[in-house]
C-alpha cells in the first residue's frame, strides 16, 4: 500500500547519526514520511559502513538494516564551506539529530545555540552516552557500557550465575526510541507554539527508565526485585529444545503447573510450596523437579501442556526460526529492496501498524554521499560550486 501524504511528509531531518542508536530513531522519521538527509564523513561514512567485512562493503547488511528512507551527503564539517553547507540546510529543516558525545556538535559549530541562531524553528535532538552535564558526560556511549553502569548487566536469575553480557543491542534501541518520542513530541509543541527546541536523551536514563519497577522496589523498599528469578519461572531443556514456563497471573498456578508437568503429586498442597515466600525459599528444589519432568519429552508436548492448563510458555528459538514464522509474515515484519550495490535485501520492517499510514519503503538505503549533489542543487548551489567544493575535498 502507497500513501500520498504519510504523518512527517514535508518534515525535512538533518541526520548526523551513526552506528545504531541514532539511525533507528530517524530511519524510523523516514519510514513515515520524513525526508531524512544524512550527513557523512567523507570516505568512510557511518561507522556501521565498516563494522563487519562484508562483501558489499560500505553497503553491508548492518547498515543496510537501519538506513533505509535516506539520502546521503558525504561531507567535510570541520571546513568552514562543509558549515556553510550545513547552515543552509538547517535554515529550511525541522529536525537535527545527533548521537555524538557530549560536546562534539558544540565543537563542530553545530550546537543548538549556534543552529537556533540559523533556524528559530529548529529541533535539535542529542543522544548521548550518559547526558550533557555530570561525572560520566565526557564519556562514549555504547550498550555494553550502558547495561553495567545502569545496573542491567549485574541482575541475573541466580547469584551463582556470572555476570553476563545481554548480546543484542537493548540500550541503543530503547534510547534510539525514546529520541524519536523526544523529537515528536518537540513537533507537536512547535504546532501550537512555533517554538524549537532542544532534545536530549541518554542511554543511563533509558536503562535506568527500562528499570522503573526494580528501581521503585528498590528506592522505597530496600529490596530487589527480579523478574527472571521468580520460583514457578524459568527455562527448561527438553529432549529436542528449550522451553521458558512463567507461572504468573493465576492464583495457584502451582496446582496447574504440576498437572501441566504430569507429576505424580499437585506440589501445590506440599507445606514447603504453600506460599509464594515459601516457593521463593525452595526456588532451587521446584526448579529441579520442573527441570526433571520437562527433560523426558519435547518441546511441543510441554507446549501443549501448559497452554492446556493456560500456563504462559513458549519454545525457546533462534532468530532464524523466528524470522521464518508465519506471525512474522502475518505482521508484515520483512521488507524486500532492491539496492544497485548489495542486490535484493531484506530487512525489518517497523514495528507500529498505522491503518492510514503504514511504513513505507521509498528509498533503499543510500550509497555514501550518493544524494550530494541532489541535495546541494535543491538549496541552490550551481553545477560549478557543486564541482569546486568536491575539488577542495569538502563534498565527495
Amino acid at each position: 500500500m502507497t500513501t500520498d501524504v504519510q504523518p512527517l511528509s514535508g518534515l525535512t531531518v538533518i541526520d548526523f547519526t551513526q552506528v545504531f542508536m541514532g539511525p533507528s530513531c530517524t530511519q524510523m522519521l523516514g519510514d513515515y514520511g520524513a525526508d531524512v538527509i544524512k550527513v557523512e564523513r567523507p570516505g568512510t561514512g557511518d561507522i556501521s559502513r565498516t563494522s563487519i567485512p562484508d562483501p558489499a562493503g560500505l553497503d553491508n547488511p548492518i547498515f543496510l538494516s537501519i538506513n533505509r528512507n535516506k539520502r546521503s551527503i558525504a561531507i567535510d564539517t570541520r571546513t568552514d564551506e562543509g558549515r556553510q553547507v550545513i547552515h543552509e540546510l538547517v535554515r529550511s529543516a525541522d529536525v537535527v539529530v545527533s548521537n555524538f558525545r557530549t560536546g562534539v556538535m558544540e565543537r563542530l559549530g553545530l550546537g543548538y545555540e549556534a543552529l537556533r541562531a540559523v533556524n528559530p524553528r529548529i529541533i535539535w535532538a542529542s543522544g548521548t552516552g550518559f547526558g550533557a552535564e555530570g561525572p560520566y558526560a565526557h564519556k562514549g556511549g555504547q550498550d555494553a557500557i550502558a547495561q553495567a553502569y545502569s545496573g542491567v548487566m549485574w541482575r541475573r536469575v541466580s547469584d551463582d550465575d556470572p555476570v553476563t553480557l545481554y548480546p543484542t543491542t537493548l540500550c541503543d534501541y530503547t534510547t534510539g526510541m525514546h529520541l524519536l518520542q523526544g523529537i515528536l513530541l518537540a513537533l507537536l509543541h512547535r504546532d501550537r507554539t512555533g517554538e524549537g527546541q532542544k532534545v536530549e536523551v541518554s542511554m543511563y536514563d533509558s536503562m535506568l527508565h527500562m528499570q522503573m519497577q526494580e528501581a521503585c522496589q528498590q528506592l522505597n523498599r530496600g529490596s530487589e526485585i527480579n523478574w527472571a528469578a521468580m520460583p514457578l519461572t524459568g527455562v527448561f531443556p527438553t529432549t529436542d529444545g528449550a522451553l521458558i514456563m512463567v507461572g504468573g497471573f493465576k492464583s495457584n498456578a502451582l496446582h496447574h503447573i504440576s498437572r501441566a508437568l504430569e507429576l505424580d503429586e499437585d506440589l501445590s498442597e506440599r507445606p514447603e510450596f504453600a506460599t509464594l515466600d515459601l516457593q521463593f525459599a525452595h526456588r532451587p528444589e521446584l526448579q529441579r523437579i520442573f527441570a526433571e519432568a520437562v527433560a523426558r519429552n519435547t518441546t511441543d508436548h510441554w507446549v501443549k501442556r501448559l497452554e492446556d492448563e493456560d500456563i504462559l510458555c513458549a519454545p525457546v528459538r533462534s532468530l532464524e526460526q523466528t524470522l521464518d514464522d508465519e506471525q512474522t509474515a502475518v505482521n508484515n515484519m520483512i521488507v524486500e529492496m532492491d539496492h544497485p550495490v548489495a542486490g535484493r535485501i531484506r530487512a525489518l520492517n517497523a514495528p507500529l501498524h498505522l491503518s492510514a499510514t503504514p511504513a513505507e519503503v521509498r528509498r533503499v538505503p543510500p550509497r555514501l554521499g550518493e544524494h550530494g549533489a541532489e541535495v546541494l542543487g535543491e538549496l541552490g548551489y550551481t553545477a560549478e560550486q557543486i564541482d569546486l567544493l568536491r575539488e577542495k575535498g569538502v563534498l565527495r
